[in-house]
Formats: structure tokens, C-alpha cells, sequence
């Protein structure tokens, strides 16, 4: 897309009632000076979602999200932000013009208008097919007797490609598409020796893969009987990316938004069975291994996982490679166990929906099975053990939280009866091995890395630079550097002071497009906060945030200094180690005082 001025962006705010798009989707009651609901994007009862008139935000107090008009949309539809601005401009009668455009953009655009409209078409001569006409009868018949009938095909768009060679491809070329732009969707290929193209798909049944809009961009075909290949996707293209794109995920993420929580699955069959068992969170990727940009595609709509795979090899193979790619951005993984031989489809077809809820009831954290997989594959020997280990503390590496990290080495420590000193220092890159090749002393300055301790006094300072001028002005004055150590704080303190008028004062509507999903969250949860005597002492508050930043930065100096003090003792280097003690003791001095 083309950007948009921001002209028309702040017009199309100041035309917008934010109370008036979030009621079309779900009920508010006044609430004071704010509207209340339940949240969209969590399962709750009791009614924590909060959308402020004057400010023209929204803020959950129980999940965290929030942000503008803009930002409610994106979520709700799986929009992007200039899709938002175009979608809330139709809606308040402005027009949005993009600035101009390059020529090869406006191709690109064309192109990509061109395809989602031959992928429309031939969804549709699909659908017919299947529901409608004489060649359609063998899906029929198939869908019958997997226990498939109307709604599920419908919700699905499931459709049937005929047993001809160039069924589509007529079709198609009657509606007066041209042959490449249909070959450049992935639909047909080109015929040798002068022959006219002819269908990627024929006598199989399509399961249509839709993006986040619920636009038709490629397909999945399966065979009606046991012939191979069993399954054949469309070829990537301008509109599919398969790495970036889960079956189901359109038809889901409201379900998922709800439970916050997401069921991944291998395949078509397991995603149709488990939404018509009731379980609507389910999804599958297409014909593909799970993907970084799967799992953050994931975290828009849910933090927990639930892993439904095979329990043979490859199954278990496929649960570990989507474990990777899922536990680096800080999702929840399980991992639900299955009768062997059984897959979702069929289990549910067997024991029901009881059935399948007992396996989810059973599930377990994939990185606890991952550990006993690997102890179990590997001998008993040191060098068996020492595999294993080295495999799981690969893992460990890239969880993003410190408390799971050590829980983790904990376990892993108990079950090898390695040391956890040990296990530990593995996982900060180091190794016995590696400290003994040390010999320079490290003068670098203490670490500056957010902790736990600071978040809320953190917060308290950036509240405190919305409501006072004045320690604004201050924290201009010493820098946000040296008062916040977080990456999300610290860019949101920058951002608060570059909204300053020239007066110094900041404008009522601060939550804006230009911040990320994070910090849009944070500053619409602390707009809404009241002022609870915020004012009443300005210079405390500041004082003693300010006060905890600095002792986080000198007890987290304590931690690395101990390191390097071990290390300074493996190397025999005494003055390293006397030059660590004196700091210490220095640091210790400061923190009593």
C-alpha cells in the first residue's frame, strides 16, 4: 500500500467515534467517563475492557491491550494500518488518496488485484462445482462419507475440481483473464508444443486458503482415493507465501481471541473436524514446516498453543521444529498427546468431542517432553548424556524469560544430575572451557538491562510525564537514558516529549500509529489510569523512581561481577580479581546507603 498523508489520517480520527466502532462488535455500558465491555482478545467475565470518548482509546485491563480507533480495527480484522485508514474513511465518507507512487508499485498493486480476483473466480467455480453440478458428484459422495455435509463445506468454501484438463482454465479464459496472469496465480500450466494450458487441480477436492481478510489466495488439493501424491498445494506467488499464511486462521481467530488460546494441527481434515466438534481455535499450516513469522502471526490472536500432531516419528519430528519456532516469542507450548495411529479427524470420528478434550486435558509443556525425548534417544553413557544435555540447553537458550529459563536448568540439572552452576553458564554462552582462555579484564561499564524490579517504577515515571509538566522538563533535562532501562519505556518516554507543543504541554490524543502494539498498549493503559494524588508530590515520585533504576543497575553489576570474579580465579589472575572485589565492595556501600 501507499502511504497516506497525515492529513487525512487525523481527519479520519477527528471523524470517527471510536465508542461507535467498538459497539458494532461487541455491547458497552457507561461506565463513569469511560464504556465498559468484555474484551475481545481474551476470555473474561467480568468486564474489563475500557474505551474513553474524550481520548479516543481503549484499554484492557485484564490482557493489556490497547491502543486508538485504528489499532482496535487492525486487531479485530487482521487489517493493516493503511487497510484500517482506508476501511474507517469509507465508513465517515472521506476518501483516501495515497501520495504518489512509484510506477513499479502501482504494477505491483495491479497485479496483485488481478490474482486475488482469478483466485475469487475460480473459488467460486469450485464451490459450484462441488455443491451444484453433475462433476461435482464425487465430492459429494467423498464428503458424505467422511461425515462432512453443508454447513462445514460452506464456512470452509470447500470446493471440487473437475476431472477435465482444462476445466478452469476455460473457465477462466471466459471471463477474460489472460493466460499468464493465470498462470502466474498458480492455477494452471502452460501446455507443451502449442497446447493450451491446462489445470493445476482436477478430480480433487480444494480446500481454499484464505489470508487474514478472508480473500481467497491459493489452494489445497486431495485425492478422493488412495493415488499419489495425496495432497498438492498452489505454488507460492504475489499473494501466498506459505510461511506466512495458516489454513483456518480467518475462520478462527475470533475463537482464538476468546480463549487465548490456539490448537495446531497437520493437516485440511484435522482443521474441518475440530471446528465442527466445536473446537473453532484450530489451524494448520500449508504443507509446511511452522515458521518464525507463523509463530508471531500466532501471538496476534492467542498466547497459548496447543500442538496436535502424529505420534509417530515424523509427527513427533514436526512438534519439536514448531516448538523452535514458537517458544523464541514468548508463546505458552503444549504439546496434546494422541491415541497411536489416530489423528484428530479420527479421533473424534471414534470417541467424539469427550474423547478429544481428554487428550487436551492431558497436555503437556513441549519443551518437558522435548527433554525426555532426548534422554530417551540418547544412551546412558557421558557422552550420551552429554548430547542430550547439550540439545536441550540449546532450547533453553531461547526462552525469553529468565524465570522459565532457570526452572528449566533446574530440571534438566536434577535429571542428569549435572550442576546447575554448570548448566547455567552454558546457557550464558560460557563453558569451562571457554573461562580458562580468558585473560583481559573486563572494564566495561555495569550492564543496563530491564528488570522486573524497575517495570513499575518505570511506569510510575512515564505517568508521571503525562500529568506534570514540569518532571517532564526534567526528565528532558537528564535524559531518558540514564531514567529508563527498558527498550518499550525508554522509546515511549522519547516519544512523549517529541509530542510537546511549544508551550511544553502534550495533546489530549497522544495514543498514535507511529508507536508499535506494545507501547500503544502501555500508553493507553496509563492514560487511563486516574490521577490517584499523582500531583500531590511530584519530586518523590521522581526521586524514587529514579532511585530504583540506579540500584537495579548496581545489583545487576553484582551478578556479572561474581561471574568475572570466577573466572578471574579459573585464570589465576589476581589483580582482575582484586580489581572485581574492590568494585563490589564499592557497590555494596552504595547500595546500603
Amino acid at each position: 500500500m501507499g502511504r497516506i498523508s497525515e492529513d487525512k489520517i487525523q481527519e479520519i480520527r477527528d471523524r470517527t467515534d471510536i465508542v461507535e466502532v467498538v459497539s458494532s462488535y461487541l455491547p458497552l455500558k457507561r461506565s463513569g467517563v469511560n464504556n465498559q465491555g468484555l474484551c475481545p482478545f481474551h476470555q473474561e467475565k467480568s468486564p474489563s475492557f475500557n474505551v474513553n470518548s474524550a481520548r479516543q482509546i481503549f484499554h484492557c485491563f485484564g490482557c493489556g491491550v490497547g491502543g486508538n480507533v485504528f489499532s482496535f480495527l487492525m486487531r479485530m480484522e487482521g487489517l493493516s494500518f493503511p487497510d484500517a485508514v482506508r476501511r474507517l474513511g469509507e465508513k465517515v465518507g472521506i476518501e483516501v488518496e495515497e501520495e504518489a507512487v512509484s510506477p513499479a508499485e502501482v504494477r505491483r498493486r495491479e497485479e496483485r488485484e488481478r490474482l486475488l480476483r482469478i483466485n475469487e473466480v475460480a473459488g467460486g467455480f469450485y464451490h459450484q462445482t462441488l455443491l451444484e453440478d453433475d462433476a461435482g458428484v464425487a465430492g459429494r459422495r467423498y464428503l458424505r462419507q467422511r461425515g462432512y455435509e453443508g454447513e462445514t463445506v460452506r464456512a470452509f468454501q470447500l470446493g471440487f475440481a473437475p476431472e477435465g484438463w482444462e476445466s478452469l482454465a476455460k473457465h477462466l479464459a471466459g471471463k477474460n483473464f489472460s493466460s499468464e496472469d493465470v498462470q502466474k496465480a498458480g492455477l494452471v500450466r502452460p501446455g507443451k508444443q502449442d497446447r493450451g494450458d491446462y489445470d493445476l487441480f482436477r478430480n480433487r477436492l480444494l480446500f481454499p486458503i484464505h489470508d487474514l481478510q478472508g480473500r481467497m489466495v491459493a489452494f489445497g488439493g486431495r485425492v478422493l482415493d488412495d493415488s499419489l501424491p495425496k495432497y498438492i498445494n498452489s505454488p507460492e506467488t504475489a499473494v501466498y507465501h506459505k510461511g506466512q499464511t495458516l489454513y483456518g486462521l480467518y475462520q478462527a481467530r475470533d475463537a482464538m481471541r476468546r480463549s487465548d488460546e490456539a490448537l495446531v494441527v497437520e493437516g485440511y481434515f484435522d482443521v474441518l473436524a475440530l471446528h465442527r466438534a466445536g473446537f473453532a481455535g484450530a489451524v494448520a499450516t500449508c504443507g509446511t514446516a511452522l515458521t518464525a513469522d507463523h509463530a508471531r502471526l500466532l501471538k496476534r490472536y492467542a498466547d497459548k498453543i496447543l500442538l496436535v500432531f502424529d505420534e509417530d516419528a515424523a509427527g513427533r519430528q514436526a512438534t519439536f521444529r514448531a516448538m523452535d519456532a514458537l517458544l523464541p516469542v514468548g508463546l505458552s507450548v503444549s504439546v496434546v498427546p494422541l491415541p497411536t495411529g489416530e489423528d484428530p479427524d479420527s479421533l473424534i470420528k471414534a470417541r467424539g468431542e469427550e474423547g478429544f478434550r481428554n487428550c487436551l486435558e492431558a497436555a503437556r509443556p513441549v519443551l518437558e517432553v522435548f527433554i525426555e525425548e532426548q534422554l530417551r534417544i540418547n544412551d546412558q553413557s557421558v557422552e550420551g548424556c552429554a548430547r542430550a544435555a547439550e540439545q536441550v540447553l540449546e532450547r533453553i537458550r531461547r526462552l525469553p524469560g529468565d524465570l522459565e529459563r532457570s526452572l528449566y536448568l533446574q530440571r534438566l540439572a536434577t535429571l542428569t544430575n549435572l550442576d546447575v552452576a554448570l548448566l547455567q553458564s552454558k546457557v550464558r554462552g560460557g563453558s569451562v572451557v571457554q573461562s580458562s582462555v580468558r585473560h583481559t579484564v573486563d572494564r566495561s561499564p555495569p550492564a543496563r538491562r530491564p528488570s522486573a524490579e524497575t517495570g513499575q517504577a518505570q511506569k510510575y515515571l512515564l505517568r508521571l510525564m503525562l500529568v506534570d509538566d514540569q518532571q517532564r522538563r526534567r526528565v528532558r533535562d537528564e535524559g531518558t537514558g540514564e531514567l529508563f532501562l527498558d527498550d518499550l519505556f525508554c522509546g515511549l518516554a522519547d516519544y512523549l516529549l517529541g509530542c510537546e507543543d511549544e508551550d511544553g504541554r502534550l495533546p489530549e490524543n497522544l495514543v498514535d500509529a507511529s508507536l508499535d502494539e506494545a507501547q500503544q498498549s502501555l500508553l493507553a493503559g496509563l492514560v487511563f489510569q486516574e490521577d490517584r494524588g499523582w500531583a500531590d508530590n511530584p519530586e518523590k515520585i521522581f526521586t524514587d523512581c529514579r532511585r530504583a533504576v540506579n540500584k537495579s543497575v548496581l545489583r545487576q553489576r553484582l551478578k556479572d561481577l561474581g561471574r568475572l570474579m570466577e573466572e578471574a580465579q579459573g585464570n589465576n589472575d589476581e589483580a582482575a580479581e582484586m580489581q572485581y572485589l574492590r568494585e563490589r565492595t564499592e557497590i555494596n556501600r552504595k547500595l546500603r546507603n
